[in-house]
């Protein structure tokens, strides 16, 4: 996935979820904010970030903010950053790309966004191996998280309490019930992530879900990302530790 008319900048504050002011070639701008997650531990007064420039002059800001230098350490002089993409649109974008590319399932014969199911609404429907005059051999729903949250190098899934997600896994549990494939599937939005774990301390309902739908045979699947400023791909699985 790849954006278009990069432009680094240093962040100062955060009026509000939506939007940023960042200091850009000296002049001070209000921009839009890419993720309406807290992300306090990434926008931190003085730290890079990344804009890509909108081709919409109608817009009311010209930027979107799309990624963000973390420092990693202690050291003020010279430590090492740790790029993070917070564009929360970007998970569902590189998740049907690396599923169209063959990486999800082999056969993979339809992959469609946002479908309904019941009362359900998935972000992806698939099915794969179709055989002539019978029905998919394959079916099934994936659900895609975007994960921006690091400690340490591990990983973690919710950055604030998601009823949400909590619903999902839930609807999850219940396709799989009803004899579909099932997945959630956690894009880590860096690289370099050296695990994932459901995030307890801030939504221990999350994490007591996402125990429930592994149990009842929904796949929990993380992946890595390599990330520049001006572009961001999945690459590899990630290790998980669900307790």
């Amino acid at each position: 996935m790849r954006y278009q008319n990069i432009h680094k900048a240093t962040f100062l504050a955060r009026p509000n979820r939506f939007i940023a002011r960042v200091l850009l070639e000296g002049e001070e701008l209000t921009v839009h904010v890419k993720n309406t997650g807290r992300c306090r531990e990434l926008l931190v007064p003085g730290c890079t970030v990344y804009l890509e420039k909108s081709n919409n002059p109608a817009r009311k800001t010209a930027f979107d903010l799309v990624a963000v230098e973390k420092i990693v350490g202690h050291d003020d002089l010279g430590a090492p950053a740790r790029l993070i993409n917070m564009d929360s649109q970007a998970p569902n974008k590189l998740f049907g790309e690396w599923a169209k590319a063959g990486h999800f399932v082999p056969g993979l014969s339809l992959l469609r966004p946002e479908t309904a199911w019941g009362r359900s609404r998935f972000d992806f429907y698939w099915e794969a191996g179709e055989r002539a005059g019978a029905e998919p051999v394959r079916k099934g729903f994936v659900e895609v998280k975007g994960c921006t949250l690091e400690e340490d190098g591990w990983t973690y899934f919710p950055d604030a309490p998601t009823e949400r997600g909590v619903k999902h896994l839930e609807e999850l549990i219940r396709a799989r019930e009803e004899g579909y494939e099932a997945a959630v599937f956690f894009v880590i939005q860096m690289a370099g992530a050296q695990g994932f774990s459901p995030n307890d301390r801030t939504h221990p309902a999350f994490g007591e879900a996402l125990r429930r739908a592994d149990a009842a045979g929904v796949d929990v699947l993380a992946y890595g990302c390599d990330v520049a400023p001006g572009e961001v791909y999945i690459t590899k699985k990630v290790p998980i530790k669900l307790g």
